[in-house]
């Protein structure tokens, strides 16, 4: 991620997942901090939504 424009995607993405219920996404660290209803999301979920938006997730 290189700028606050990167942050907000992935906030966005993230955010839009079922369960997301709280996303705190930090530029400096390149690092997403998620809270969520592992019933309802999960980690494969969220990695693919990284992706799709455009940045790689470990």
């Amino acid at each position: 991620m290189d700028c606050e424009g990167c942050v907000k995607s992935v906030t966005r993405m993230l955010s839009g997942l079922a369960g997301v219920q709280k996303v705190d996404v930090s530029l400096a660290e390149a690092r997403a901090r998620v809270t969520y209803d592992p019933a309802k999301a999960g980690v494969a979920e969220m990695r693919k939504a990284v992706e799709r938006a455009g940045y790689k997730a470990p």
